[in-house]
């Protein structure tokens, strides 16, 4: 799963944060933190740990390291 800018709410809504270490636009981090998720500074996150790997970035700006951080966390699933 990946998202990036305002996309980690869709997360946050769907009750899936908890436990989750995700970055997004810094407005969101209260609100990831309150659904039990760790929120970070960086441009890119890799959140391995959960039912899938979670890809999240922070805004367009990161778009580079998110699309290359994605790329690479589906090569790594096996297709799945």
């Amino acid at each position: 799963m990946a998202a990036i800018c305002h996309g980690p709410w869709s997360i946050v809504e769907a009750g899936r944060a908890q436990g989750r270490t995700m970055t997004s636009w810094p407005s969101l981090q209260t609100d990831i933190r309150n659904a039990g998720g760790t929120w970070v500074d960086e441009e890119v996150t890799v959140c391995l740990p959960g039912p899938n790997v979670l890809v999240t970035s922070r805004r367009p700006d990161d778009l580079k390291a998110f699309n290359e951080a994605l790329v690479e966390a589906f090569r790594g699933s096996g297709g799945r």
